[in-house]
């Protein structure tokens, strides 16, 4: 028999799996919640020193309380900020957990705390110089009802769910969040399997792509003991859809699942192959964090500043600025009689936008100091996740922006990046870009968080007449300039260019 242990996230109890408890044990299995200390019950009220250490010893508890029969198989689900002390318990009796189940829940890690994994960055920023040691006292206040969707979307649950949700809703313990997690590595065999919610802004397709980045913390989930599901609904599936969790849930302790595919190191990943086109050879200028491709010309030039996306991690090689498909864009431009620029940006964490927008704006501000530059014909081009830095320059465009360019961007905060409050909303900001010409590539397999996200921006622009002018690429997926080597994306890249530098160029001869 299959015993699942159900571990609740923040301000939450056992409470939240009442419909789940009831399909899985209809469906046989044993079920037991977790009843977390300062969280759950009378002891909510009242639990002075409540740490991460205190929640991994109420888990070990029931673990504990569960029989050892020979067929007896423990499932460990950990939903939100539960993941951390299912893992930590699981470290403490692997050999007694059969699978742990992360419900759309981050990747615990050795001396990291759980603060690491809140979505919310303004409230890591606040807390994150807390002292820990005395931090345990304190509590984070539960939210209020219109504040749910901070913490994971709200997307499928029904009002009076929300309601109940808000009403049982119990304040965080801080020393919970700030305590870090210590783990031996005993948990590290035991099969998982990742439950994420799309309507959160996870995706299969978008880890896959993550781990094809390369970030050596991500490699280990395309072990084939790591197995994925999706669920189209938001942070709170027990509650929006009980039935589909408790199915995946039963698939998942039989040991079904999506498994990702593992990086080629002989073939390379996606984004370091070679860009679909011919390019020129150009002399490039190396210049701190910014590369210039220079044109065969005497006099100045317009130029184009390639804004790569992200999170890149800060350790991959190679960094962004020598990925081929930005190459082939930048040599393509000073082929073409423009000053092409590259930049390595600091956008290593979603918590990073702020400065890689600085660094954006210092390598615009370099290109445009550079003799061989025309300073008042520049175009911006932005790639993925750069997108969202788009809003500065569509808020208030400089007179010298001929023009902005956008390819696959990310043109909102996925609802699971924690960036309620950033300033960094180009579908708000267009508004503003009065007749700036902006060129939008958009692929027509994207992954729909990210589809949503320029559907979005599109219907903002629509409603204030920007200049938006859209190429589609109808059979081509994120980063589609080095794994869809087709004519019709040729086509597509080469419209974009001309485009783009005719706008740059602004009716000069090139």
């Amino acid at each position: 028999m299959t015993a699942f242990i159900l571990v609740s996230g923040m301000f939450t109890g056992t409470h939240i799996w009442q419909d789940t408890v009831a399909r899985l044990t209809a469906a046989g299995a044993e079920v037991h919640t977790v009843a977390l200390a300062g969280l759950d019950g009378p002891r909510a009220a009242a639990a002075p020193r409540v740490d991460l250490e205190t929640h991994i010893a109420d888990v070990l508890a029931v673990i504990d309380s569960v029989g050892v029969a020979g067929d007896r198989r423990i499932v460990l689900v950990g939903h939100d900020y539960g993941i951390h002390p299912a893992v930590g318990a699981a470290d403490r009796r692997a050999e007694r957990i059969e699978r742990i189940v992360h419900l759309d829940s981050g990747l615990p890690r050795d001396g990291v705390p759980a603060l690491a994994a809140v979505p919310d960055q303004s409230l890591r920023e606040r807390l994150a110089g807390a002292d820990g040691a005395d931090g345990t006292d304190g509590v984070l206040p539960p939210p209020a009802h219109e504040e749910w969707p901070r913490w994971g979307s709200t997307a499928g649950v029904p009002d009076a769910a929300l309601d109940r949700l808000t009403a049982l809703a119990a304040p965080q313990p801080l020393g919970t969040l700030l305590q870090p997690l210590r783990l031996t590595g005993a948990v590290e065999p035991v099969p998982t399997t990742g439950v994420l919610c799309t309507g959160n802004g996870t995706s299969i397709e978008l880890v896959q792509m993550l781990v094809r980045l390369g970030d050596p913390a991500l490699r280990p989930l395309t072990d084939p003991r790591v197995t994925f599901f999706e669920l189209p609904t938001g942070h709170w599936p027990m509650l929006s859809c009980p039935a589909e969790l408790t199915d995946v849930l039963l698939r998942a302790a039989a040991g079904e699942g999506h498994r990702l595919e593992p990086v080629d190191d002989t073939a390379g990943p996606g984004h370091l192959q070679p860009f679909l086109m011919d390019v020129p050879d150009v002399p490039r200028e190396r210049h701190g964090n910014v590369d210039l491709y220079l044109p065969d010309a005497e006099e100045p030039r317009p130029a184009v500043v390639f804004v790569h996306g992200g999170p890149v991690p800060a350790d991959a090689r190679p960094t962004p600025r020598d990925w081929p498909g930005l190459t082939g864009y930048a040599r393509c431009v000073a082929g073409d009689g423009a000053v092409g620029v590259l930049l390595d940006h600091r956008l290593h964490d979603l918590g990073d936008y702020e400065r890689a927008a600085a660094d954006v704006a210092a390598a615009v501000e370099l290109a445009r100091a550079d003799p061989r530059v025309d300073q008042d014909r520049i175009a911006l081009w932005f790639f993925s996740g750069g997108g969202l830095i788009t809003a500065d320059w569509l808020d208030a465009p400089p007179a010298w922006l001929r023009c902005l360019a956008a390819t696959y961007p990310v043109l909102a905060p996925l609802p699971n990046w924690g960036l309620s409050e950033t300033r960094l909303r180009p579908a708000r900001a267009v508004a503003n870009a009065g007749d700036l010409p902006v060129v939008l590539t958009r692929v027509g397999r994207e992954m729909p968080e990210i589809a949503a996200t320029v559907e979005e921006f599109l219907a903002a622009a629509k409603d204030c007449g920007a200049d938006v002018e859209v190429i589609d690429v109808p059979n081509g997926h994120h980063g589609f300039e080095t794994i869809d080597v087709t004519d019709e994306s040729r086509t597509a890249v080469r419209h974009a260019l001309r485009t783009v530098l005719d706008h740059a160029f602004g009716g000069h001869a090139r």
